[in-house]
């Protein structure tokens, strides 16, 4: 794991602060992006759950918002983060499509969306190498 990772589940495992996977990725970049962790949990606060209503995966949304944070406006490169996830998961982007899938495997929500951010985390990190924003860990 890299050190943003090891930063999201110590987030994820802290029982006070009680993170949605939006507010859990946009909190572990807020340090590297220079912004106000508080104000990172406050926009990420609507994400979880797919925006509240089992949408769009808040781990891949909050992904899209680091990448924008970080300048990445490129509709191949954001297409290629979306891909990535979709080819990890039978095509699935949806949390409810997500979240069914996993408990027809057996597993149980918050290690699933725990993998989620991890995954999404992974793919973020490999995106800024890749483009030269960021150096290996």
């Amino acid at each position: 794991m890299s050190r943003l990772t090891d930063k999201a589940m110590a987030l994820r495992s802290d029982p006070a602060l009680h993170c949605n996977c939006a507010q859990t990725i946009l909190r572990a970049f807020a340090e590297d992006l220079h912004l106000d962790e508080e104000m990172m949990n406050r926009l990420g606060s609507n994400f979880g759950g797919g925006m509240k209503m089992g949408g769009t995966c808040g781990a891949i949304t909050s992904g899209a918002m680091i990448l924008g944070l970080f300048g990445m406006d490129n509709p191949r490169i954001l297409n290629g983060f979306y891909q990535k996830i979709r080819d990890s998961h039978d095509g699935l982007t949806d949390c409810a499509a997500l979240l069914q899938r996993n408990m027809e495997k057996g597993g149980q929500k918050k290690p699933h969306c725990d993998a989620m951010i991890c995954e999404s985390i992974a793919y973020i990190e490999e995106i800024l190498q890749e483009q030269g924003l960021r150096k290996e860990e």
